[in-house]
């Protein structure tokens, strides 16, 4: 995991883009930095599957040379509320050390595992040897497979594992931009960089109208980065015409 690591102008890279906030700033590094980039988002029976919809219009505005949505269903699995018929948890305390320090119920068995797995794929068609993700281990969040660690031991795997790495044509990084940074710092970098922030999406449990509950941990987190940054949240909440506080 290398992220002050340059490649030359125009090189291929691949970015996980779920059309969430950190995904799209991403994004935005990617591009601001010279890069080609190819997104990758994945339709995974997620209850928040509007959030596919978000990354096709970010894509687009974006101008990115190609994005593919894959189609994979972990609801054949399960184990999670944003794959199985378990509630999203509403209303929690992130500050509380019970569940500051748990792995939370929305946390989807081995998800970055598959989407990275797709991602080095990719990049081994388009002979790309980066890949962009949008993991943060700084905010809470409880998964296990954001943590700076995980993301260390799947880039040494992914150049064990791939033609490219065992060839030594050239060595794959897994840049983790954000790993380290506060949501609000991401905000801030993410405005620098001219990122529209009304495009994403990033509740668990949306209305049928697509508003954030405003109530889940994902929006509680959102909030309060946007609250910490100084700078008003531009989607829509069920109930509330002016977030720029967390609640």
């Amino acid at each position: 995991m290398n992220d002050s690591a340059t490649k030359p102008a125009g090189a291929p890279a691949v970015v996980l883009l779920s059309g969430g906030l950190d995904s799209t700033t991403v994004l935005a590094i990617a591009q601001s930095e010279g890069f080609d980039v190819h997104a990758l988002s994945f339709r995974y029976g997620q209850r928040h599957a509007g959030e596919i919809e978000a990354a096709k219009r970010i894509a687009h505005k974006s101008g990115v040379r190609n994005h593919r949505i894959v189609d994979i269903d972990l609801r054949a699995f399960g184990g999670s509320a944003l794959t199985a018929d378990i509630a999203v948890p509403k209303d929690r305390d992130l500050e509380s050390h019970a569940v500051s320090t748990e792995i939370p119920v929305t946390y989807v068995p081995a998800r970055n595992t598959i989407f990275l797995s797709y991602a080095i794929a990719l990049s081994e068609v388009i002979e790309s040897s980066t890949v962009f993700i949008g993991v943060n281990a700084l905010d809470y969040s409880g998964y296990p497979d954001c943590r700076p660690e995980y993301i260390e031991a799947f880039e040494k795997m992914a150049n064990l594992a791939t033609r490219a790495g065992v060839e030594g044509r050239t060595r794959l990084d897994i840049r983790a931009p954000l790993i380290s940074l506060t949501k609000a710092a991401i905000i801030l970098l993410g405005a620098s960089l001219g990122v529209d922030y009304s495009m994403t999406t990033s509740c668990y449990d949306p209305t049928p109208g697509g508003e954030a509950c405003g109530r889940c941990d994902a929006c509680q987190l959102r909030l309060k980065g946007f609250s910490e940054a100084g700078v008003e949240d531009p989607i829509p909440y069920a109930g509330v015409r002016s977030v720029g506080v967390a609640r």
